[in-house]
């Protein structure tokens, strides 16, 4: 099936991630290795309503495997989300011979994928995202990385709070999701972890603290996600939390947000390694013909994923479905999704509790 295809293209889209270029690498050389060309793809969905591309060989991606953000770089397109912009991109790939197309980045790249997909571009999506909130995969490129760095900034943040008896609450990035923030608090031994996904007591986690103050322990890290104070309407709502920490406990607290330093930096080995998996994954099945698909991992094997129903996955985990969302798939898909949410969820408040443990 290759020889039906001359040549593809490879975009970045969405908020950059450690890793991205990984997996740019990756479908640049699976893609050359099996006699196809390959075209980058600038700046996103940007870069095919107004033609910005260039013919990528093995070279151009050498060197690039351990740099953060993207070298295809990123950029926001409304123009493309309206008809006249799709067909502008349309009209891109086969002024430029593209025969399909490898998306990486989050769900809102995966809905352009789709769109493309729907119009005749073959397209194949690759989960890239720090926040790790993509529900069709258990790990998304970028997550390890993100983890990794707030971990060293924590354990820093901790010395210093040994030294002076001090708490940070430190507010970390991850969208709506509480992943970062829930493994972070656990690598880093938090005294307590405020995400939207389970429900948290205020005063039993002061009570704890206030405990442990008692048997000696001198330092307190607070993790809070980022899309606590935004679910709640409120964007100061760390800082005021950090100040009625203070107080109620009469701990001196100081409050950090790391903000986009999630974003940068070397990617991890795993981050690597999974954006080469997904990378040479993503050129096989568009080679093979198959398309709207989007790759990722489970259970420790590469699987991939019709993306209409990781879109709608995405929406059922996170419970912001809409009515008719399912419609088109079948008593025994809804049951299949349900039941996968319930695990991922089961999983993270699995997680969870075993933080409460520790937070002594």
């Amino acid at each position: 099936m290759a020889k039906e295809f001359r040549r593809i293209g490879v975009l970045t889209s969405g908020g950059d991630a450690p890793g991205m270029n990984a997996a740019l690498r990756a479908v640049t050389r699976a893609a050359l290795d099996k006699g196809v060309e390959v075209m980058g793809i600038f700046a996103g969905y940007e870069g095919l309503v107004h033609p910005n591309l260039k013919q990528f060989t093995a070279r151009d991606v050498s060197n690039i495997i351990s740099k953060g953000g993207t070298a295809l770089y990123s950029a926001r397109c409304l123009e493309f989300k309206e008809e006249e912009g799709m067909q502008k991109a349309i009209q891109t790939c086969k002024e430029n011979q593209i025969d399909g197309i490898i998306a990486i980045g989050g769900d809102g790249t995966f809905r352009g994928a789709t769109d493309l997909s729907v119009r005749g571009i073959p397209t194949i999506g690759i989960p890239a995202t720090i926040d790790n909130d993509i529900t069709s995969t258990e790990y998304s490129i970028g997550f390890d990385t993100a983890v990794n760095t707030v971990v060293e900034l924590i354990d820093k943040l901790r010395d210093t709070c040994e030294s002076h008896a001090r708490c940070n609450v430190v507010e970390i990035m991850g969208r709506n999701a509480g992943w970062v923030a829930l493994e972070t608090g656990i690598a880093t031994g938090a005294s307590a972890i405020v995400i939207n996904e389970v429900e948290f007591d205020e005063d039993k986690a002061i009570e704890q603290i206030l405990e442990a103050k008692k048997n000696n322990k001198r330092n307190f890290i607070i993790c809070i996600a980022e899309g606590v104070p935004a679910v709640l309407g409120d964007k100061l709502y760390s800082e005021k939390f950090a100040k009625r920490f203070e107080e109620k406990t009469g701990i001196e607290t100081k409050f950090v947000r790391p903000a986009h330093i999630l974003r940068g930096g070397t990617p991890t080995m795993r981050d690597r390694l999974l954006a080469t998996q997904l990378g040479s994954e993503a050129v096989k099945l568009l080679l093979e013909g198959k398309s709207d698909l989007v790759v990722g991992i489970r259970d420790n094997k590469i699987v991939s994923t019709e993306i209409s129903y990781a879109l709608k996955l995405d929406r059922m985990y996170k419970g912001t479905l809409k009515d008719g969302d399912l419609d088109k798939f079948t008593n025994a898909q809804v049951a299949e999704m349900k039941a996968y949410c319930e695990k991922r969820n089961a999983d993270l408040r699995k997680l969870y509790n075993i933080a409460y443990e520790m937070a002594h």
